[in-house]
């Protein structure tokens, strides 16, 4: 297929193969680079794009015939006549590609953090065919940027890729001028480290290029109100078994009477959940959610429960995996409203554990977790020193992330992620942070992956960051016998004589909450940047 696109009174055929190198090159399955859609008509643009990938670098484009014709030049263009600056010629870009400042996923091609360093319009010299003129290995032509202005030149060398560009000697030139002095974007006036830290858009595959950049920047975190005291007191007044209105939906409730815990039924946990739900449901809503069932109470056997079952109400939001063997878990229960917590609550789901990626990009996650996972040996001292010093460790490294006691006998960190990791990033990120902890106190540490094998000790574990393996939610109830729950705390409170990890129950979890919030609630959808290691 061909068209005609008119270029500044030069009338140009536009064929749909000129992204094929484009495309040849990117696995539209895995990165997130635009695969390329219809050609745009337009003005001759060009756009700088300054691109830290395995080495920085700036992409020089100039829009022609529909795509951006693209060199990657190592030191950047300048205005000093006097340099002669390598310019690799490498494949068209898709149009869409011409204002992008974002994110590439670290392994893809062209991996790595991208501002507009410069944009304008452009001019061919000396030519009526600037297609032609690049294909005979010359093209002159004058810029109208923001930073850059005058008469250049493209000149190839011996082979097809090397290129020179030249800043003619005119009235734009300036001697000793370096693109480096000059790093904030002509977009958002933002710097590379400043896009990399909080990006605000990424790049996305399998989708049109018109439809590939996606805004990550934080969105709101959605509020939830918890149940009326009318439906409280309808609860409180249901017989075992029976229909419970609630938030517009009507929840059957069985065996409400049944002691799950030691002197604690299963109304009370049904109630707890719909409480503390306003709390809860951000950590839930938008991923699939492992349940952890004790139908016959605390004190018998559990099993963890992954398919929704055929009885699940209409209005329960599911999500199906496609990627799923035919031995696997099909569809997943998304817990998303004070309804659908409490139908988990009754299904005996007294655990909940949240994937740590988000729908759709379930191979992305927005949390990195560290689990300190206590020995039979470790005392909660020992658990302490080692969660104090991952304090120390992200403190010195800058990166945000909040404790949680799980509600037996360890603690967690969560530290929230930008969009574009993958499970890969995350764990091998933990698992270099955890391994210098584990250095400073040896004798506390084992890496073996089995408990028999670990000699009593804690192991520092990094593994959990991986699909559909996850850490139970903050405020989540856990199956000991005094219903204690895993409580989200601060950095301060590692140092509260008091503290214990199943300080917290479900009698006692709402009074903290009424009086110190939830600590880790801020972090939410903060798209954080991990530093290097």
């Amino acid at each position: 297929m061909s068209w005609f696109v008119d270029l500044d009174g030069y009338s140009v055929v536009v064929t749909d193969d000129r992204l094929a190198p484009y495309r040849a090159k990117r696995d539209f399955s895995a990165t997130s680079e635009p695969a390329g859609g219809p050609q745009a008509d337009g003005a001759s643009r060009y756009v700088v794009q300054r691109h830290r990938a395995r080495r920085t670098h700036y992409d020089f484009r100039l829009e022609l015939d529909g795509v951006l014709v693209s060199w990657a030049v190592p030191k950047g263009p300048t205005l000093d006549p006097k340099a002669r600056q390598l310019a690799v010629h490498v494949e068209d870009h898709p149009i869409e590609y011409f204002d992008f400042e974002g994110v590439i996923p670290k392994g893809q091609y062209g991996g790595g953090d991208v501002t507009v360093w410069d944009w304008g319009t452009w001019q061919p010299a000396k030519t009526k065919d600037p297609r032609k003129a690049i294909e005979n290995g010359e093209l002159h032509f004058d810029l109208h940027g923001e930073k850059l202005a005058g008469r250049f030149v493209l000149v190839r060398r011996d082979d097809e890729k090397n290129w020179i560009l030249i800043h003619k000697n005119d009235e734009h030139a300036r001697r000793g001028w370096n693109p480096d002095d000059l790093p904030q974007s002509v977009k958002t006036g933002r710097t590379n480290d400043e896009v990399a830290a909080n990006p605000q858009a990424l790049w996305r595959s399998g989708v049109p290029a018109a439809e590939a950049e996606q805004q990550v920047a934080p969105q709101p975190i959605r509020e939830w109100t918890g149940p009326s005291e009318d439906e409280l007191a309808a609860l409180d007044k249901m017989k075992a078994t029976g229909r419970w209105a609630v938030q517009g939906h009507e929840v059957r409730l069985t065996n409400l009477d049944k002691m799950l815990f030691p002197a604690i039924t299963k109304r009370e946990l049904v109630r707890y959940y719909a409480l503390v739900a306003p709390f809860m449901l951000p950590y839930l809503a938008g991923r699939p959610v492992n349940a952890h069932r004790y139908p016959d109470g605390v004190d018998k056997p559990g099993f963890w429960h992954k398919e929704v079952p055929s009885h699940a109400p209409d209005w329960l939001t599911q999500w199906h995996n496609k990627e799923a063997d035919e031995d696997e878990t099909q569809c997943y229960a998304v817990v998303d409203s004070v309804p659908a917590l409490v139908w988990m609550a009754n299904f005996g789901a007294i655990e909940l554990h949240p994937w740590t990626s988000r729908l759709p990009h379930v191979h992305e996650p927005s949390w990195a977790l560290i689990d300190i996972d206590p020995g039979t040996s470790t005392s909660f001292d020992d658990v302490l020193a080692l969660a104090k010093l991952y304090r120390t460790a992200l403190d010195h490294l800058g990166v945000a992330g909040m404790p949680k006691v799980t509600g037996q006998r360890g603690i967690q960190v969560w530290v929230p992620v930008r969009p574009g990791y993958s499970f890969d990033d995350t764990r091998d990120w933990v698992r270099k942070v955890s391994h210098a902890v584990g250095r400073t106190l040896p004798d506390l540490i084992s890496w073996e992956w089995y408990r028999k094998d670990r000699a009593g000790r804690a192991r520092l574990d990094y593994t959990q960051n991986a699909i559909n393996k996850t850490l139970v939610a903050p405020f989540s109830v856990r199956p000991t016998r005094n219903a204690s729950v895993s409580v989200p705390i601060t950095w301060d409170e590692l140092d509260d004589p008091e503290l214990r990890p199943d300080r917290w129950t479900i009698r006692t979890v709402l009074d903290r909450l009424r009086q110190a919030g939830d600590p880790l609630a801020p972090l939410l959808g903060t798209a954080q940047q991990l530093p290097k290691l």
